[in-house]
């Protein structure tokens, strides 16, 4: 490894907010993490933390144990890779305000992605979910507080009046409601400093600031500046497979900051990995999925570039003959633990829908002889059964084998309701567009009326 890392710190983030993995997964991942250059985890716990007392009520329905979160931070030490838990104490409190008990915390009524900083109690709620938080965490370096797209902040009735003020503006109200629940932290929990996402501070004059980026940050008292970049999950809400080179290319360019700036001056890389875009989008890549573009990422940092040595080493780590898309079966597409669930995801994304679209709409025997119009009055030419039947049934056959093959993949991985999602988004619109088909085909298959003089029976007087 070379000595000369710009990026002392390199973080994994483990975004829990959808298809958090179960522990016995992540018994599997830590290592090859240490092993391709991560030291760090940034676990985003949302509703999967044990809550207790009036937040029992935010855990999901396979939310970590505390014995599985103490069992995951021993997993991470025996992998050498420091933990920073990150809990939302501002935007994407969805999980929080979706809940009838804390909705009228909500900056605006119809958007519970965003706190109400001017209610006493809502900071009495993210002081709770902070002390719990580091109960389970004690000894930690860093909290992450968030503070990440704080949407319609402002827009609240109480907000609206308190900006009338002369002396009241959006930055000093987004300010005062970080700094208020860092100073928490760091009162409370002493040896622990708060870190925040900065996108709410780009705008901030330097003069309200006082807590070229990094130049402004740097003026204004940030010393240690950490950087934030992304593997999987940043380029579609619905994505499925990440782009590769997108991401080699955006830690290239980070490379290119760290090296023209000062020494030392990023303390850190964060490789976010996001799971959903908010709390009620949909999946994007899971992470077995997003593996082969995380290593990349961290060969790429540790190394300094991605010359061609790069490449050799990160398909040796994962066992594969190249990095590009895998478009292979799950049998020899990998070594990684979830290879063989990114062999059948790979699959099924880019050729499933496909492979039904081209049987419906471009078959010249569906499209011919088995239209729309034909399947709504289950009509077809009996020899055309024979022409479109057997190849329907193959495909469900092929389909279905490889649906299955990927069902079990992933009750290795994943809990039954991220199964359930992904399945339903992924490939059940597709399969029942093929059953439909078959559906269609055997009833219109039945024995047929008597034929009317003008050959099919439109419901019309000659």
């Amino acid at each position: 490894m070379s000595c000369s890392v710009p990026f002392k710190m390199r973080l994994v983030h483990l975004d829990l907010k959808g298809a958090p993995p179960k522990v016995s997964y992540l018994s599997e991942v830590f290592p090859l993490f240490h092993a391709l250059g991560a030291n760090g985890l940034l676990i985003e716990y949302e509703d999967m933390f044990p809550y207790e007392g009036r937040l029992r009520l935010l855990r999901a329905k396979h939310a970590y144990s505390p014995s599985e979160v103490t069992e995951i931070l021993h997993l991470a030490r025996l992998s050498e890779l420091e933990v920073v838990p990150l809990v939302q104490t501002f935007g994407h409190m969805e999980f929080v305000l979706k809940h009838e008990a804390f909705a009228h915390l909500r900056e605006v009524a119809l958007f519970p992605n965003t706190l109400n900083p001017h209610e006493a109690e809502s900071l009495a709620l993210v002081k709770d979910m902070i002390d719990q938080i580091l109960e389970l965490h004690r000894g930690v370096r860093w909290l992450h507080i968030g503070c990440d797209e704080v949407y319609y902040l402002g827009e609240g009735e109480t907000s609206k009046l308190w900006l009338q003020q002369e002396q009241n503006s959006h930055a000093k109200l987004c300010l005062s409601h970080m700094q208020a629940v860092a100073s928490h932290v760091l009162a409370q929990h002493p040896g622990t400093t708060p870190l925040v996402w900065d996108d709410m501070l780009r705008d901030i004059p330097q003069e309200q600031l006082k807590v070229f980026l990094m130049g402004k940050y740097q003026e204004c008292g940030f010393q240690r500046l950490w950087a934030a970049s992304a593997f999987k999950g940043a380029t579609g809400a619905n994505q499925t497979l990440p782009p590769v080179e997108h991401h080699i290319r955006n830690h290239e360019q980070w490379l290119q900051v760290a090296v023209s700036g000062p020494v030392d001056t990023l303390q850190g890389i964060i490789l976010t990995g996001w799971q959903r875009y908010d709390h009620f989008s949909v999946l994007c890549e899971l992470l077995p999925v997003g593996i082969p573009s995380l290593a990349a990422c961290l060969q790429l940092l540790v190394h300094g570039g991605f010359a061609e040595d790069v490449k050799l080493r990160v398909e040796h780590f994962l066992g594969v003959s190249s990095l590009e898309i895998m478009d292979t079966m799950s049998e020899g597409a990998g070594s990684f633990p979830g290879s063989d669930i990114h062999a059948l995801v790979t699959q099924i994304s880019l050729h499933l829908r496909s492979s039904v679209d081209t049987l419906l709409e471009r078959n010249r025997y569906v499209t011919g002889w088995f239209s729309p119009y034909h399947r709504r009055r289950k009509l077809i030419h009996p020899v055309m059964i024979q022409h479109i039947q057997p190849e329907a049934l193959s495909l469900l056959s092929r389909w279905s084998n490889l649906v299955q093959q990927l069902e079990v993949a992933l009750q290795l991985a994943f809990y039954p309701d991220t199964i359930e999602e992904w399945l339903e988004e992924n490939v059940l619109p597709s399969m029942q567009r093929l059953q439909g088909l078959l559906q269609d085909l055997g009833e219109a298959a039945a024995p047929l009326p008597p034929p009317t003089s003008s050959g099919w029976d439109t419901g019309q007087n000659p």
